[in-house]
């Protein structure tokens, strides 16, 4: 809360003295006695006024439940590694009891890490809907945020803290939702179940290690998930789209090895390996991936055109739609220059590891940079090996698969048997979940009812999930972060004072409850 114009008059020293010289109520004590009676109180009065300055706008309304629920989490550091999601179940548990859910938690082999299932009983006539999100969050640089991560801060209107956006928000929204109706005692068709997942972050024991231990637990007709962005102008509160995210893009790690002679640091040869993977290197740094759209991303763009502004509402009409190279190229170029959209629309790629030498006076025989694809769905790796060989164009630079690792450390043999399984999983072709289903069709509604100037898009999601798990049994899975932000939230996900604001939490809310109502009650 800003200070006012009379809290500054009361800091003002003249205003001050002014104060201090003032006789009542002290009449009857001397002068030196009024003084400092009169500075001790309006020091006092100071005191809490600047506290007041600092307690959130929000001070004199009652916080909402789901902000309140949501700062709950965000005080819980979940920070992954280690994870110590046990402690976001235990948490929730005696909450969901209480409101009549029935409660699971599925320990992992791994101290301190574990899945939350609570389910809300229906009448069976319908499989159930599955509401998750993960509990983990990824690390912070603490000296880079203006509050403390994990406190759960509430300031201008935002709730700050690591977390927000991803997912703790969704998990707080899901969460509510499902609370509140419960708590009305709607009755229901079907069962709604939520998920707080473990291990989202790269861990072992994610929804792929869940599925194989409790899937009774968690087999439904349809999933909500993390994934597509409600996202309002920066300047207001209009909500400019709403994109559901109907598929993710996935991983792939590929190995560039260069080769060259090993000999010692003081005679250099020409072909030194180290070299060569950097020339190898700068070629793939100045390459980049052709637009690969699907059949979301086209629809999406198409959403885009609609909301935007000439040149780019053209340029969206012909990247999608036009059969003129140039144009295509002009449209790629022009709509590149938004990272989040040139990852969209393309396999895009980034080196993640060097591996090189291993003596201070001998040159290796070979030197290996590990590269992450984040692929369209569709996308072989042998796909990718040729094109990164025909980029690189040596023939003492190898191109090949890299095994998927759950660290950049050694890894135990439980960790290689899991990478193994879960790149396996991950390279079964997985389409996009459907339009039609009851499920897309309720929370496009419902996301149109609640803000109604917005358009309504599939998506691709640039990134993956956990979601992995339920689409590759061809369980439609639908991604949505159910609360707008502005393009500049969403660049603090991840990031520094990574942040939600407090009335997209309360229309989410609206929007996911009547969503399930809609899909979940009984008719």
């Amino acid at each position: 809360m800003p200070l006012n114009k009379n809290v500054l008059t009361i800091l003002n020293p003249t205003s001050y003295s002014n104060l201090s010289r003032s006789t009542a109520p002290y009449a009857t004590t001397s002068k030196p006695e009024q003084i400092k009676h009169s500075r001790f109180y309006v020091r006092s009065f100071i005191a809490i006024l600047l506290l007041a300055t600092l307690l959130p706008a929000q001070s004199g309304t009652p916080l909402p439940p789901v902000a309140k629920l949501l700062i709950d989490l965000i005080k819980i550091n979940t920070s992954n590694p280690p994870g110590n999601e046990d402690q976001i179940g235990q948490f929730l548990a005696p909450i969901f009891k209480k409101a009549g859910f029935e409660v699971d938690i599925i320990q992992t082999p791994q101290k301190g890490k574990s899945h939350f299932i609570a389910r809300l009983r229906g009448n069976g006539s319908k499989k159930p809907i599955l509401l998750a999100g993960h509990a983990d969050v990824v690390g912070v640089e603490r000296e880079k945020w203006s509050v403390d991560p994990f406190a759960g801060v509430i300031k201008d209107g935002y709730v700050i803290g690591r977390g927000a956006i991803d997912v703790k928000g969704g998990l707080a929204v899901f969460a509510q939702a499902a609370l509140d109706i419960a708590n009305k005692k709607i009755p229901l068709d079907r069962d709604i179940i939520l998920l707080s997942e473990a291990d989202e972050e790269g861990g072992q024991y994610n929804t792929g290690w869940l599925a194989t231990q409790a899937w009774d637990k968690i087999d439904c007709e349809f999933s909500l998930n993390e994934g597509g962005w409600i996202v309002k102008e920066d300047n207001s509160n209009k909500v400019r789209y709403v994109s559901i995210s109907t598929a993710d893009k996935s991983g792939l790690n590929i190995l560039i090895r260069a080769k060259g002679t090993s000999t010692h640091s003081s005679m250099p040869l020409a072909d030194n390996a180290i070299f060569r993977l950097s020339r190898a290197l700068a070629k793939v740094g100045a390459y980049d991936t052709k637009p690969k759209l699907n059949d979301s991303t086209k629809k999406f763009f198409l959403t885009l055109g609609e909301v935007s502004e000439e040149p780019l509402k053209t340029h969206f009409k012909n990247l999608v739609l036009s059969d003129d190279p140039e144009k295509v190229k002009a449209a790629d170029k022009a709509i590149s220059q938004n990272v989040l959209l040139h990852s969209i629309m393309r396999n895009t790629i980034a080196p993640v590891f060097l591996n090189a030498g291993f003596r201070g006076n001998v040159i290796p025989g070979s030197a290996d940079a590990t590269i992450n694809f984040r692929t369209i769905p569709g996308t072989t790796a042998g796909e990718l090996i040729d094109e990164l060989q025909t980029v690189i164009n040596d023939p003492m630079v190898e191109v090949l698969e890299a095994p998927m690792r759950l660290t950049s450390g050694p890894q135990t043999p439980e960790q290689e048997k899991a990478a193994a399984a879960m790149a396996a999983l991950r390279r079964k072709p997985i389409p996009e979940s459907p339009l039609t289903t009851e499920l897309y069709q309720a929370l496009a509604k419902h996301a149109k009812l609640t803000y109604p100037e917005a358009l309504v898009t599939p998506y691709l999601f640039q990134a993956g999930t956990d979601a992995y798990a339920w689409r590759s049994r061809g369980i439609p899975v639908y991604g949505i972060y159910p609360y707008p932000i502005t393009a500049e939230d969403l660049t603090r996900m991840h990031g520094n004072d990574e942040r939600v604001p407090i009335d997209s939490l309360v229309s989410g809310l609206k929007m996911i409850t009547n969503l399930l109502i809609d899909v979940a009650a009984k008719k």
